[in-house]
């Protein structure tokens, strides 16, 4: 059994119960609370050394950390990642992308909003995350306008790893009006077998 050291109303921590919920998997959940410097104790440093969730741990006790690198490491051998080399490749490049180009705006407008309030000092950032968060809802809407999701035909990882912050970027002050490709993918995302809600 995995143990996932996070916070469930993080993303990044959502990819990884998603993906242990779609394949069946038994895990046991460990909260932390960033806002108390969990993460920065020298318990968790030793199994995170850059000190951020979620943490996936073996029964061994060794640990992988990243989202992305749990999400290939759990859908490894199954249907959410092709085994050919084109499409496997497509699905690093969508996570490559979230974590560039996507999360650091939709991901960070989320917490200034939600989670701070927006206070006066980070609202220029705020603003900044507007304007490079909707470029990247508009390079997915091009391609779910031609696919039904990120990687062709198939729901795979990709799909996971941006539907993490996407399907909660209103919290963020992003309005998916303009996106009907997203708005569409989001319901079938949702609606896949095995699917578990952020707060479920």
């Amino acid at each position: 059994m995995y143990k996932v050291y996070g916070d469930y109303h993080s993303g990044n921590c959502y990819k990884v119960k998603l993906m242990l919920h779609l394949l069946g998997l038994e895990s046991k959940w460990v909260a932390v609370d960033i806002l108390k410097g969990e993460t920065q104790t020298a318990d968790f440093l030793a199994m995170n050394p850059n000190g951020k969730i979620p943490v996936l741990q073996f029964e061994d006790g060794s640990c992988l950390w990243e989202s992305n690198a749990i999400l290939n490491f759990l859908a490894d051998g199954s249907a959410y990642l092709p085994s050919e080399p084109r499409l496997r490749t497509q699905v690093l490049q969508w996570q490559f992308f979230e974590q560039y180009s996507h999360e650091p705006y939709v991901a960070v407008a989320r917490v200034i909003q939600r989670f701070q309030g927006m206070p006066a000092a980070r609202l220029e950032e705020y603003q900044v995350c507007q304007v490079r968060g909707h470029k990247a809802l508009k390079v997915m809407e091009q391609q779910l306008q031609r696919t039904p999701y990120l990687v062709g035909e198939h729901y795979s990882i990709a799909d996971i790893a941006l539907y993490a912050y996407t399907h909660v970027a209103d919290e963020g002050g992003f309005d998916l009006t303009a996106y009907p490709a997203v708005r569409a993918w989001l319901a079938r995302v949702a609606g896949h077998p095995g699917h578990v809600g952020m707060l479920d």
